[in-house]
């Protein structure tokens, strides 16, 4: 079932924007680095459909950590290619069939074809994107289906005009001339030409090839124009009219004559399967040639996917974030299954899902904190068909475990812990369970043996903070997942496992701290000093992940202290969250700690922060995220602590109370998932100065509690905050919630 955002009517007499076009995709779009850690959004700005396989958007670099491809600080425009990532580092992937129009001489090589572009005549907006090409005076528009994409180009009167298509290029590639990769294309009538791109990982992409991804793209793609006079390309040399080629820098080009302002368009299906569903593809998604058809069926694929959400308040900037940051949480994981469910799976072979959609891009060590768990809310459907996906790839590849990051069937390694066990774990006790519960447990214990503090029996990981606390909270989510499944032996092994956490713990430096192997300590240079055992991270920011036990780490702690280093942490937060070493907000370690204060009787200080960050490190430009994207992660964060509740550990059904944005919420069910119809959460006299909650109901019972479970908002009803302009420091303060490591 769809599910979404809808902007409720404000009045009978002037009828509120829709949230489909409050999304602005130019939000994050940019790799501009000098911002610490890893730079700013690194989203795309061109079109796509929700968890579609096709996102055709503008490309202004190849090469180099530039994920998306397209940076808005960049003045030149390369082309235009039809698969992209969302918000990611480590070199991007995908940016393959990449489609550029010209006029004048020839100039086949990318980087000679560039143009100059300006902002100015540039816009996009969910489902469309258009530029300008200053150089070659043609307006581009592009529009996207599920599994195809089209581009309506818009030249001048010419007798030199042109599409050279750049069969070679990816994100990420190592070298401008690639060594391994092989293309294929061949022209197959007057209007037609189909082939594939084969890129290994040699040639880089993901990682720079370290990510392990190798993979096939298909094309079926089909000219409005005849195709009369064509070549092919592979590095410098050109083969006029070659018909069909197989080549390691491959590309197309067709030559033609324009009248001024002809519209020329180019429609393509892509398949990771064949070219023939490549082709099923394309005339299944775009039989005819009506670009604003395309346009407008993408715009409404989006309008159905954000009326699960319906929100009133709130200024228009406020409902631009929240309508965008929902859209960045639908891009991925994304089908790569074809029309008729066929998709190769893990172990490089051909099957047809069979009651769910094959998914890939599974940013797992990011998502499983903010991400995973508001689908379970809002589309528990798409975590349905992920669970499935990620267990195929264990089954297929016989690994038999998950993998942390996965894409495209590749078990990249990226970032460290067991995510997949944590989003099992979740869904799994959320009642979301429409795959082989006995493969997946399985699949789960495989992933905390292999991947564990308990090599050699230590109790920690040698050298390591952040995989000591993420491998103990993924051996907790195991022993909680056995309990349910009444295997009490596991129970009891994990849920002991899960308590390493206390073997870090350093009383003489009074933080955690990475043993080496021996069990004697690593150097200490103080808890704010990164790479000491962290990843992305120093020990005061990875120190708070304990999410499965909190009572248990502020016991370890002391109470005072954890009050004391909990507000420290905060209070010494530059004003603009950029990347630093307090709450750091653009990396994941963090996106929890604000929700800690409801742990220790100071719940109006999770209020003031989480509605802080709301307010400052979201906004509307390409500076709207101050970090990496990373597949919904930021936006996810966002959308959840917009509506009010956020949780701090994905399997223990609960969420913390905090803060709303907005004055009300409104999330429609999924009534194949959960029988409550919808949930409702009203802030009354809600306001930028009304940020503490002085009082709360449920289903009009009074709520003294800060938190809620997810049974209650899947039974469905209302969930009421009286807002005010100062703390009320007695709500929530007496009633802390439990912790199930701890119980």
């Amino acid at each position: 079932m769809p599910s979404l955002v809808g902007v409720a009517n404000e009045s009978a007499e002037a009828p509120s924007k829709e949230t489909v076009d409050y999304i602005n995709p130019m939000i994050g779009a940019i790799t501009l680095g000098g911002y610490g850690g890893h730079g700013l959004g690194k989203t795309f700005p061109g079109p796509t459909t929700p968890l579609g396989m096709v996102q055709l958007s503008p490309d202004t670099i190849t090469g180099g950590d530039n994920g998306p491809g397209y940076s808005s600080h960049h003045e030149t425009i390369e082309g235009f290619s039809f698969t992209h990532m969302s918000g990611i580092g480590w070199y991007g992937e995908l940016g393959n069939f990449q489609v550029m129009p010209t006029t004048g001489p020839r100039q086949l090589n990318r980087d000679l074809a560039k143009s100059a572009y300006s902002h100015d005549r540039e816009t996009a907006k969910a489902g469309y994107y258009s530029v300008m090409l200053d150089r070659y005076n043609i307006q581009v528009e592009l529009t996207a289906a599920p599994r195809s994409g089209m581009i309506r180009m818009t030249f001048p009167e010419s007798g030199n005009s042109r599409i050279q298509i750049d069969l070679a290029r990816r994100i990420g590639q190592k070298e401008r001339w690639l060594s391994h990769g092989k293309q294929h294309v061949e022209v197959v009538d007057d209007h037609t030409i189909q082939g594939y791109m084969y890129c290994p990982r040699e040639d880089g992409g993901w990682g720079h090839g370290d990510g392990n991804v190798t993979y096939t793209e298909y094309f079926y793609a089909q000219l409005s124009k005849p195709i009369e006079q064509f070549g092919v390309f592979d590095k410098d040399t050109v083969f006029e009219s070659k018909r069909s080629y197989d080549g390691s820098n491959t590309g197309f080009f067709i030559d033609f004559v324009t009248e001024k302002d002809e519209p020329v368009l180019l429609k393509t299906g892509v398949s990771y399967v064949s070219i023939d569903g490549a082709k099923e593809n394309l005339t299944h998604d775009i039989p005819g040639w009506d670009f604003d058809k395309v346009y407008h069926d993408a715009r409404s694929l989006w309008a159905d996917a954000l009326a699960g959400v319906a929100i009133e308040g709130g200024s228009d900037k406020e409902k631009e974030i929240f309508a965008t940051a929902l859209y960045h949480c639908f891009i991925d994981p994304r089908s790569i299954s074809d029309i008729d469910g066929f998709y190769i799976g893990a172990d490089n072979e051909k099957h047809q899902a069979d009651g769910f959609i094959y998914r890939s891009i599974f940013s797992g060590w990011d998502v499983f904190r903010s991400q995973f768990p508001l689908l379970t809310i809002i589309r528990p459907d798409v975590v349905n068909d992920e669970i499935n996906s990620l267990l195929q790839m264990g089954i297929l590849s016989k690994r038999e475990y998950l993998p942390r990051w996965e894409l495209l069937n590749s078990y990249s390694g990226c970032m460290l812990g067991n995510p997949a066990v944590s989003v099992i774990a979740d869904a799994y006790h959320k009642g979301i369970r429409n795959y082989d519960i006995d493969e997946a447990y399985k699949q789960c214990v495989n992933s905390v043996e292999k991947f564990s503090n308990f090599e050699e029996d230590r109790g920690f990981t040698p050298d390591m903070i952040s995989h000591t606390l993420e491998y103990a909270y993924t051996d907790w989510c195991v022993g909680r997942m056995a309990e349910t499944l009444g295997k009490t032996a596991d129970a009891k092994k994990y849920n002991q496992r899960a308590q390493a956490y206390h073997n870090i713990w350093d009383p003489k430096v009074k933080w955690f701290r990475a043993k080496k192997a021996n069990g004697d300590w690593t150097e200490w240079k103080g808890k704010e000093v990164h790479w000491q055992g962290t990843i992305e991270s120093n020990p005061y920011q990875q120190g708070w992940f304990v999410p499965h036990d909190v009572a248990g780490m502020i016991e370890l702690m002391g109470p005072e202290f954890f009050e004391q280093e909990l507000e420290a942490f905060f209070d010494k937060v530059p004003d603009d969250f950029l990347w630093n070493d307090f709450y750091n907000h653009p990396n994941e370690p963090c996106h929890h700690v604000a929700f800690l204060f409801n742990y220790i009787g100071k719940p109006w200080l999770t209020q003031k922060w989480t509605r802080t960050i709301c307010d400052r490190a979201y906004g509307t430009g390409v500076r709207g995220l101050c970090g990496n994207e990373d597949v919904g992660q930021m936006s996810a964060w966002y959308v959840f602590t917009a509506m009010g509740l956020h949780p701090v550990c994905p399997g223990d059904n609960m969420y913390q109370l905090t803060s709303p944005v907005f004055d009300k919420v409104s999330i429609r069910l999924d009534p194949s998932y959960y029988k409550g119809g919808t949930f409702h959460v009203i802030a009354h006299d809600n306001s930028p100065e009304n940020i503490y909650i002085q009082s709360a109901k449920l289903n009009g019972q009074p709520l003294n509690r800060p938190w809620i479970m997810h049974d209650e908002i899947a039974a469905g009803g209302t969930l009421e905050f009286q807002m005010g302009k100062n703390p009320n420091k007695a709500w929530g303060a007496g009633d802390i919630p439990p912790t199930s490591a701890s119980d």
